[in-house]
């Protein structure tokens, strides 16, 4: 997945970047809510990670605005704001959840899972696929009764096969899942990443549509 971190301390910010690439997904860090808003009209998100005092103006407005324009990327508010009426506002304004900071990284990272689930109409964390049993929440892997072991990557990629078992995913979509702003991609990195997916979970797990992308398959 890839995340929109609106974030200005940089401490704060930097631990947070590390923590959601060692996951998998692939960070656009900005510090202010212009930059914000232009990342957010180029570029679409899984997922919003939204401080709520920045240098140039306040999360709650720029989340309004956001939903009003009829953007529905899930937003989690990040901010040391903890009082209730804070947090009411927050998910009022059309937030998916709220953490009060400091919080625990690994928490944040099971909180991102959680509401990215949501999103994609699968609440469950258990999916069946074949021989495949898959626990999105742990990012646990079984094949015949064995586990496969996935890298941050070919997890994140295999994640967004599952959470759009009919659709069609294109290679730029891929890319943008898994690469930021400012990676150097190989024009053969997705292929790379399929190909080791279908080495590790049988060949028939995802189905390329030749000239157009790829889409998770029957095995």
């Amino acid at each position: 997945m890839r995340v929109l971190l609106i974030e200005d301390d940089t401490a704060l910010g930097a631990a947070i970047r590390d923590q959601i690439a060692a996951d998998g997904h692939s960070v656009d860090w900005m510090t202010r809510l212009d930059l914000a808003t232009d990342a957010l009209a180029s570029t679409r998100y899984g997922l919003v990670l939204l401080d709520l005092m920045l240098p140039d103006g306040l999360g709650i407005p720029f989340l309004k605005a956001l939903r009003a324009r009829g953007d529905v990327t899930p937003v989690i508010i990040l901010t040391a704001l903890d009082q209730v009426s804070d947090r009411i506002a927050g998910l009022n304004a059309g937030a998916d959840d709220y953490m009060v900071k400091p919080f625990d990284l690994e928490e944040l990272s099971a909180r991102i899972g959680s509401v990215a689930r949501r999103y994609s109409g699968n609440p469950n964390p258990i999916i069946t696929l074949g021989a495949l049993s898959i626990d999105l929440a742990a990012r646990h892997v079984i094949l015949n009764g064995k586990t496969v072991i996935l890298t941050a990557r070919e997890w994140v990629l295999f994640e967004a096969f599952l959470q759009r078992p009919n659709q069609l995913l294109s290679k730029t979509q891929l890319e943008e899942k898994l690469y930021s702003f400012d990676t150097d991609i190989e024009s053969n990195a997705i292929e790379v990443h399929v190909s080791r997916l279908r080495k590790k979970l049988g060949a028939k797990v995802i189905e390329t549509e030749r000239g157009l992308g790829y889409r998770l398959g029957r095995p």
